[in-house]
């Protein structure tokens, strides 16, 4: 009971980001349409087309700025890691790095994937690359530190909420806290250099650079609100530091929320707290012009940049693949997945969002210069329509995040839906221009969406064939209840629940259609669940057959999707270990890997590879899991200073979580293996 209690807990504890997340984003939700129902698309524009030339000139600059002392970051990491790399490849990391962490939120606020990937190419140790990412982490921390602490003595008024709700004693305490961590930190680096946490002892960097980077980071910070700054109006009592303070706690919420960008989260309470100072329509097109600066045309740079040295770093690889593939097909299989993946994941999102909020932005659609048969069936859709689509866009960000290949053709279809119906009201152009534009920025990326959705793993069985008619049935109620809403100025589905305009049974009638709708296309979308062999003699014959080793101790084997590769595997803490390389046909292993991460997604653990092979790292690499050498004997080659070495045979894992739980349990796996024969360590 204790050990399901505690198992229980750590599932509790592993959705405690996506809780809060969830919950900051209703909140931010129910703000947005209390305070700000009136806003209106003109409004915008004309709040948009107030913004002096000079103000958008300015505000770019200082984005060039930001991310330049960025790179910094990256070049005192690898001083600190001991390989110091040259400041134009540092400058690449570091921007490919922060382009993509700035637009998922603080789950890759490191852009650790992105470090690995590349730092692993330059020569530095998993170990190297991992003191890189810690120390890139912590320099973003203090200067939040720095200035949050600075902001809650001299302003803590400035604070959205809580300076107008808490005591100012409670914020100085906090501001004080906030100073005695950064202190803390530079005293440590001065007399210890060194500190243990969690039984784990970390080095500090030396007095001087800690000084540096505490420096650094807040001049950093400081930056980034004076884009956004930059781009108000000014408004009688918002001085510099007041809109400091509502931009470091704003950005704090959006970190917290664990949202693509922040997305929501952060301009809300940017709007919140600036509320008092100058109009909705103001901050919104400051919002928007921000978020182009330093959010979409750094991720779109990054990208492609990414996606090139990718080409570059692999030319033979895509000149073969050229031969049997599209161009755009072979760009996609050579860029970097997990990149392209968010990146997809992120971009939909906020298509999605922006489709649900059209009726916020622009109650009246014009269909005049349409057929008036068919401007009639769009009058009465109005922004019920789009907002259907853009909730099934959010639903497909989901099933994209989790790479099923069903809800990549969903996404497609549903953006080119959504495309073709707003083409037809001459003042949502450029909604159909953003939907076209994400249409043909996925489309390249379809082998990155390989795991099969529920509804497409086997036979139609019964319960998707109940949700199948569960799903049709709540189309037919919302198609039923929609003639009834079209009276509406913004008759989207949310709109349609919340407005006291309309009977109680029909607001219930499209709630309950919605949530019973959604939850349906998420039954039919979400992944198949991955089942694998107990271990047992008919296993053992079996792998036998495969060509592979049975002597060796497992839980259980993974078959690759057309179980023609086999690899063990063995459960080790929150590490789904597999034994080696796959056995079998080579055109099956690489989806026996994959299927070794998805059983490890399931369990809720992390995958790893132990004595994994040099013919598949690039597989490995796909997954997000770094390479670490290893000796003749299974276990890690010391670490030393050049290039990492090359080897036979490596331990694949997430570096950053997981290595320091694997160091000790491979002595005891390399012995056992070892008294089953002395030789298959090498032959791994």
């Amino acid at each position: 009971m204790a050990a399901g209690t505690r198992s229980g807990w750590k599932s509790w504890t592993r959705q405690l980001p996506a809780i809060i997340g969830v919950a900051l984003l209703v909140g931010a939700i129910y703000v947005v349409q209390r305070e700000f129902r009136h806003l209106r698309l003109e409004d915008i524009e004309e709040a948009l087309s107030a913004i002096p030339r000079y103000a958008l000139v300015f505000s770019f600059i200082w984005t060039i700025l930001s991310y330049f002392i960025l790179t910094f970051y990256d070049r005192l990491g690898t001083i600190y890691a001991g390989h110091k790399v040259s400041y134009g490849r540092v400058a690449f990391a570091s921007f490919c790095a922060y382009s993509l962490s700035h637009n998922l939120g603080f789950a890759a606020v490191s852009g650790a994937a992105v470090r690995y990937r590349l730092y692993a190419h330059w020569g530095l140790t998993p170990l190297q690359i991992g003191k890189t990412v810690a120390f890139c982490s912590l320099t973003f921390a203090l200067g939040g530190m720095v200035l949050g602490g600075a902001i809650l003595f001299l302003e803590p008024r400035a604070i959205p909420y809580f300076g107008q709700h808490l005591p100012k004693i409670a914020l100085y305490g906090v501001g004080a806290l906030l100073w005695v961590v950064v202190l803390a930190y530079v005293t440590l680096s001065k007399v210890f250099g060194h500190m243990k946490i969690l039984g784990h002892d970390i080095e500090l960097p030396g007095w001087r650079m800690a000084i540096v980077q505490v420096l650094l980071a807040t001049v950093d910070v400081a930056v980034t609100a004076t884009i956004f700054y930059a781009l108000l109006p000014t408004a009688p009592g918002l001085t510099w530091l007041i809109f400091l303070g509502v931009y470091v706690a704003s950005y704090t919420a959006g970190l917290a929320a664990n949202l693509p960008g922040g997305i929501g989260v952060f301009d809300t309470a940017m709007l919140f707290g600036l509320e008092p100072y100058m109009s909705a329509p103001h901050i919104v097109g400051a919002i928007l012009v921000f978020r182009l600066y330093y959010y979409v045309i750094p991720l779109f740079l990054a990208g492609s940049m990414f996606a090139g040295n990718e080409i570059l770093l692999r030319g033979g690889g895509i000149l073969r693949h050229f031969n049997r593939l599209a161009p755009v097909q072979a760009i996609g299989r050579w860029s970097e997945p997990d990149f392209a993946v968010t990146a997809a994941t992120g971009v939909v999102g906020l298509c999605g969002i922006l489709m649900l909020c059209l009726g916020v932005l622009a109650p009246q659609a014009d269909f005049s210069w349409i057929d008036p048969d068919y401007g009639e069936i769009a009058s009465q859709a109005g922004q019920f329509v789009p907002s259907l689509i853009g909730a099934c866009l959010v639903m497909m960000a989901l099933g994209l995040s989790h790479r099923v290949n069903l809800a990549w053709s969903l996404t497609i279809a549903f953006l080119v839906l959504g495309a073709a119906f707003t083409a037809t009201q001459d003042n949502r152009l450029w909604v159909a221009g953003i939907l076209i534009l994400t249409t043909f920025l996925l489309a390249p990326f379809r082998v990155c969406f390989y795991r099969h959705a529920h509804l497409t793993t086997g036979p139609l069985a019964p319960g998707n064939a109940l949700t199948l008619v569960v799903l049709g049935l709540c189309l037919f109620a919302l198609a039923v209840t929609r003639s009834h809403t079209y009276v509406l100025q913004n008759n989207a589905f949310w709109a349609v629940i919340i407005s006291p305009h309309l009977p109680n049974t029909l607001r219930l009638a499209v709630a309950i259609s919605m949530l019973l709708g959604l939850t349906a296309l998420w039954f039919l979308l979400r992944p198949g669940r991955v089942r694998f062999i107990p271990w047992d003699s008919d296993t053992r014959r079996l792998i036998r057959g495969l060509g592979g080793n049975a002597e060796r101790m497992a839980d259980g084997v993974i078959m690759g999707e057309f179980d023609r590769a086999a690899i063990p595997f063995r459960r080790c803490g929150q590490v789904l270990l597999g034994l080696g390389d796959p056995v079998g046909e080579e055109t099956d292993r690489a989806s026996a890997i994959w299927r070794l991460r998805d059983l490890a997604q399931q369990e809720g653990m992390d995958a790893a590879v132990w004595l994994a092979g040099p013919d598949l790292l690039q597989i490995y690499g796909d997954l997000g899991l770094t390479a670490l050498p290893l000796g003749a004997d299974g276990l890690p080659i010391p670490e030393s200073e050049g290039d990492t070495p090359k080897a036979r045979q490596y331990l694949v894992c997430k570096a950053e979580r997981d290595l320091n739980l694997l160091l000790p349990i491979l002595p005891g796996l390399a012995q056992e293996l070892r008294t089953i024969d002395p030789i298959l360590l090498v032959e791994s």
